[in-house]
């Protein structure tokens, strides 16, 4: 008979249903129970990863099947007083298991948000991602330069789609298109255009932070935090903050 070491150990390695099993499920050690619970846990949770991945890429090919070529589009960064905004367009090939896992940027750590980022550009068919500054968001209103930026992500992409599936947005666009409500947490393209987007403002934002150390940037992304208020009192607004947002705005 195995140790309870032995079998934990094994658990931990085993990825999938293996005959040993039947054993262990009906070992009445308090220690292999537990190692057995934890181990049906870990398998329901990538069941449930696996089904949620699979609903994703079902809602993405129920616009075209899977020939279909399928942009996602979302931004990152309307909310902030300072910073761009970002926008990203992405097509990725049909199931792409390899994103098993991947969703809305906002639930993910920003260890996991980079390592989707990184599979991300590895293995799309075609992505783009675009910044507008500050002063265009000045120039147009937060809005409009935001659907500006989406239109320029999916024009610069080096495939043209058969179909745009955008988050909550409506694009001057010649190209069928969908607005989709949460819709990083409904279709896999936009969750992948979520990752890019979100990362990138996020690189923006931590290389500004070398360059005004004192405002925070890369703890707060360009948010109206307590510190980051403190801040603009303190030293006044830079190039990168948005004067049309207030308290900026009352500043000029």
């Amino acid at each position: 008979m195995k140790t309870i070491k032995e079998i934990t150990v094994a658990l931990k390695e085993a990825e999938e249903w293996q005959d040993w099993m039947t054993a262990v499920a009906i070992d009445e050690r308090a220690g292999v129970q537990k190692a057995w619970q934890s181990w049906k846990k870990r398998q329901d949770k990538k069941q449930q990863l696996l089904q949620e991945h699979q609903e994703k890429v079902d809602f993405d090919q129920s616009y075209g099947g899977v020939d279909a070529f399928i942009a996602g589009v979302d931004e990152a960064g309307r909310g902030p007083l300072a910073g761009p905004v970002v926008t990203a367009a992405v097509i990725l090939p049909a199931n792409c298991k390899l994103l098993v896992g991947l969703n809305d940027s906002k639930q993910l750590s920003k260890d996991k948000r980079n390592a989707y980022a990184a599979l991300i550009k590895e293995h799309a068919l075609s992505y783009f991602i675009h910044f507008q500054s500050a002063q265009q968001i000045d120039d147009l209103n937060i809005y409009e330069a935001t659907k500006q930026s989406m239109k320029t992500s999916v024009e610069s992409l080096s495939i043209k789609p058969h179909y745009v599936l955008v988050d909550a947005m409506t694009l001057p666009i010649s190209t069928p298109q969908d607005s989709i409500i949460k819709g990083d947490a409904k279709s896999l393209a936009i969750a992948a255009a979520s990752i890019l987007a979100k990362t990138a403002r996020d690189d923006y934002m931590d290389q500004l932070d070398k360059e005004f150390p004192m405002y925070g940037f890369a703890q707060h992304a360009g948010y109206g935090t307590k510190q980051h208020l403190k801040a603009l009192e303190e030293f006044g607004p830079t190039i990168h903050h948005r004067k049309s947002f207030e308290p900026i705005k009352s500043m000029f």
